[in-house]
């Protein structure tokens, strides 16, 4: 039998016992605190019967999974060297995968699909590829968008604010955000008009309903046919937030810009909660004994005497790093002996998080920005 055909048969073994229908609000619940899930992953799969189908759609939505886990938890330049991890050493990280939405037809499968990866071997494969990631998860924050439309403001009906945010879908990102459901209880909770109010009693009401640690009012209104004006402001579990801005969609009208909107929102969100963790592991190194179980001796190549300084700081600053002693110092480049309290791969995967790419080319070490 060859490979392929025993990988086929253990996704299609897979498919018949591992999978589920998602069901139950403490089920939801659970997913929704685990940055490891990854939910929504949609799926339109043609093939000679509907069953050969679903396992390439399965195959299909772990990649895609993958991925977008990757973008959640690892910077940008980790995702790009990881992202031509193959589909079998994927499925080998895979947890678990349950059935959001199905619907077969005679050879096509389309299906919304959550998938589950387990945590040790997904932190080890970043590691391998020293590649630096986090992945404790923000205490779940309340987005309550307001629309201020031409007719007055809204909050539940015909919001197309609310619905850029619910199609974020960041429910369990590494910053989770929930939306109100916009069901009765919600409507005689609060209005529209409350909420631009900033009606604290009110939005506690709705903060505890929804069991988060933070509530913050997003509120967009339409600047012409292709543009919003979005600003939300308040305190929040990543630190204090104030965005303001508008955000010009060239295709796509009001609904394109204002998910550009949400997804900016959610992204600088999640950048200022990375950036909190890395603070506290600083700390937390500060306070430790400067221990060195790693010693380099590093090139680092430069343009400026700016740039030199601007890297020293930021070598300097990175978590895990106890020493750094210039040995040669030239126009256009340093050596340096870099000591670190860290492992080599964690040593690598701390200066990513400060945006320095250690390597080794031609038995030499080089460190650079990106």
């Amino acid at each position: 039998m060859t490979h392929a055909r025993r990988f086929m048969l253990a996704l299609a073994a897979l498919v018949v016992l591992g999978l589920s229908v998602a069901g139950g609000a403490g089920s939801a619940l659970a997913a929704d605190k685990d940055v490891f899930t990854v939910s929504g992953i949609k799926v339109d799969v043609r093939d000679k019967d509907a069953a050969t189908a679903k396992i390439k759609a399965i195959q299909q939505a772990q990649v895609k999974a993958f991925h977008k886990l990757l973008r959640r938890i690892a910077s940008e330049e980790a995702w790009g060297r990881l992202k031509s991890i193959g589909p079998r050493a994927i499925g080998r990280m895979m947890s678990s995968l349950s059935v959001q939405e199905e619907h077969t037809g005679p050879r096509r499968y389309i299906g919304k699909l959550t998938i589950r990866f387990m945590p040790r071997k997904v932190r080890a494969a970043l590691r391998k590829a020293g590649a630096g990631y986090v992945t404790r998860q923000a205490p779940r924050v309340l987005v309550v968008p307001v629309w201020k439309g031409p007719e007055g403001p809204v909050l539940f009906k015909d919001n197309p604010w609310r619905k850029a945010w619910e199609k974020l879908d960041a429910a369990n990102a590494l910053v989770p955000v929930l939306i109100p459901v916009g069901d009765l209880t919600d409507s005689q909770t609060i209005s529209a008009e409350d909420a631009l109010a900033r009606d604290k009693v009110k939005l506690e009401a709705l903060q505890m309903r929804y069991d988060t640690q933070g509530v913050l009012v997003a509120i967009a209104e339409p600047a012409g046919d292709n543009a919003v004006h979005a600003s939300m402001t308040g305190s929040s579990p990543v630190g204090e937030i104030a965005f303001d801005k508008t955000y010009i969609s060239t295709d796509g009208g009001i609904a394109a810009a204002a998910e550009q909107a949400a997804r900016r929102f959610h992204t600088v969100m999640t950048y200022k909660w990375k950036k909190k963790i890395a603070a506290e592991r600083a700390a937390r190194a500060a306070k430790s004994p400067a221990r060195a179980s790693t010693r380099l001796t590093v090139n680092v190549p430069f343009h400026s005497l700016r740039e030199w300084q601007s890297l020293q700081a930021r070598i300097r600053t990175t978590p895990g790093v106890v020493g750094v002693d210039v040995s040669t110092l030239s126009g256009t480049g340093a050596i340096i002996s870099l000591a670190s309290s860290l492992s080599l791969p964690r040593l690598q995967a701390a200066l990513q998080q400060s945006r320095l790419y250690l390597q080794q080319a031609n038995g030499r070490w080089y460190l650079q920005a990106y």
